[in-house]
């Protein structure tokens, strides 16, 4: 049965020598749904309808570029013997964290620039970076990357997943963890939980905090499957050194700034 398994096609469509492939399709679709859910609820803030069509225009490549730099140093002793192939991302290699950071980054200094609540702006945005990392691991299950370790094919189909999913999870002789689809559910769940809290109220700035330990939290775990994770040390993975950080600096922050006041305003306030 195994030798009739093909798997799906990464191309999208071909238009003449080019190809665009899945991969992008579903990170540009991503990126278009993230966007519409923003500027959605951006109308309802009272934030001007252009604020994150001009914000995307900023993020956007400073988070590719971000993700990009985060990769390549930690595959530096790769890289610094092929250095031509930095600037190749169509051969793969971009890490999320890194993009959240050059996002981050970006977007702080375009709140500055516009006088908007970073904050403000963060929680709005909350839901849809997790609507763009939801689809955009589905991405990666077109490409056959970002899975887990090994496992039989009776395993998968006690998960109860469609035959395309589990043939897709065959690659070379050996069917992998879906991590992808691990990730892609957590995501789900989070955007489902974000949008309750909208109801909640919570003061600005905690639906992003909140974003930030959802998301690191399914990370540690759906990490610990994956069998390509980039290492801080031969034992330790980057992405769950993150993770924990990243949890710890939230749950600091979101204290802090009941503390000292400086998160009084609501998300629901005009």
């Amino acid at each position: 049965m195994e030798s009739n398994i093909q798997p799906l096609d990464k191309v999208f469509l071909h238009l003449g020598p080019l190809s665009i492939k899945w991969y992008g399709v579903l990170i540009g679709l991503g990126v278009v749904l993230g966007l519409w859910l923003a500027i959605r609820e951006s109308k309802r803030r009272g934030i001007p309808d252009d604020t994150f069509l001009d914000l995307i225009l900023v993020a956007l490549p400073s988070a590719i570029i971000g993700a990009r730099i985060y990769y390549v140093l930690f595959e530096w002793s790769y890289y610094s013997k092929h250095v031509s192939e930095i600037p190749a991302i169509w051969h793969g290699g971009l890490a999320i964290h890194g993009g959240l950071i050059g996002a981050f980054i970006a977007s702080y200094f375009f709140s500055k620039k516009r006088g908007i609540s970073f904050w403000k702006l963060a929680d709005i945005a909350a839901p849809s970076i997790l609507v763009g990392q939801m689809l955009g691991r589905w991405g990666n299950f077109m490409n056959q990357e970002a899975h887990g370790g090994p496992v039989t094919r009776s395993f998968l189909e006690s998960l109860h997943l469609p035959a395309w999913i589990i043939n897709q999870m065959y690659i070379d002789g050996t069917y992998y963890h879906p991590t992808f689809l691990y990730e892609s559910l957590w995501s789900l769940l989070g955007i489902i939980f974000l949008l309750i809290l909208r109801r909640v109220n919570l003061r600005r700035g905690e639906m992003f905090l909140t974003y930030l330990i959802w998301y690191s939290v399914g990370r540690f775990f759906i990490e610990g499957l994956r069998t390509d994770s980039l290492m801080l040390t031969s034992t330790i993975r980057m992405a769950q050194f993150i993770s924990v950080v990243i949890i710890i600096l939230s749950i600091i922050i979101l204290v802090y700034r009941r503390v000292k006041g400086l998160s009084n305003e609501r998300y629901l306030d005009a």
